[in-house]
């Protein structure tokens, strides 16, 4: 158990607990946005963007995120962001069920002890397995909100890289089902929090937050 967010971050950025860290990605991939946010987005895994800049969802499904979040009252750098794996997968495929529930009990678990939200959301079906349980499916249980093992209230939606894989009529409905899940989270945190403002503003401009850090990272890759 840590005492702090960067107490904790420095000890994930020397993890080698699993095999994802030798898929030839630059090492564990931390969190952006603040710490003591009512609010925690659990993403899948970081994709090439992400693994350069070392921070969850900055990459084209980042940005497509920061858009729907904008639409509802929501700026990435008031809340809390993460994911269930926290390195790579080579080829950026979706990390297995079995991955997930590794890394994210040794470090998810230790983040949602330590920022303490009162609302989470789930992006896509890893996450979601994961805070749910194994027999949770995307498309029969986002927009539904449950309980977790931790005690908080959770609501799944889809993940944004499956926004950008879709088009016509299928992008518009998901688009909206997307729209009125993250809602409905906005909704629970104001009536949980009233006073903590989830939008700063104007939307943030994670890569440019996040550059220090990419180059860090190229100058010492994993």
């Amino acid at each position: 158990m840590y005492t702090n967010i960067a107490e904790m971050e420095k000890e994930l950025a020397l993890c080698r607990q699993c095999a994802l860290c030798r898929e030839g990605n630059r090492g564990p991939t931390s969190y952006n946005g603040i710490a003591d946010s009512p609010l925690i987005i659990v993403g899948e895994g970081p994709g090439g963007v992400e693994d350069e800049y070392g921070v969850p969802l900055v990459g084209p499904s980042g940005q497509l995120l920061d858009k729907a979040l904008w639409s509802v009252g929501i700026t990435r750098d008031s809340i809390y962001t993460t994911n269930i794996v926290k390195c790579r997968p080579k080829g950026n495929r979706t990390p297995t069920v079995e991955e997930g529930r590794f890394c994210a009990g040794h470090w998810l678990d230790e983040e949602i002890a330590l920022v303490r939200p009162k609302v989470i959301i789930a992006l896509g079906s890893v996450a979601l397995k994961y805070l749910y349980g194994d027999n949770g499916r995307i498309t029969k249980d986002r927009g539904r909100w449950f309980d977790t093992k931790y005690g908080l209230p959770a609501i799944a939606t889809y993940h944004p890289a499956y926004l950008l894989r879709l088009t016509g009529q299928d992008l518009v409905k998901a688009k909206w089902e997307v729209y009125y899940d993250l809602k409905a989270a906005a909704e629970k945190c104001n009536e949980l929090m009233p006073d903590y403002v989830l939008k700063a503003e104007a939307p943030a401009n994670l890569l440019e937050i996040y550059s220090p850090r990419k180059k860090q990272r190229l100058v010492n890759p994993n």
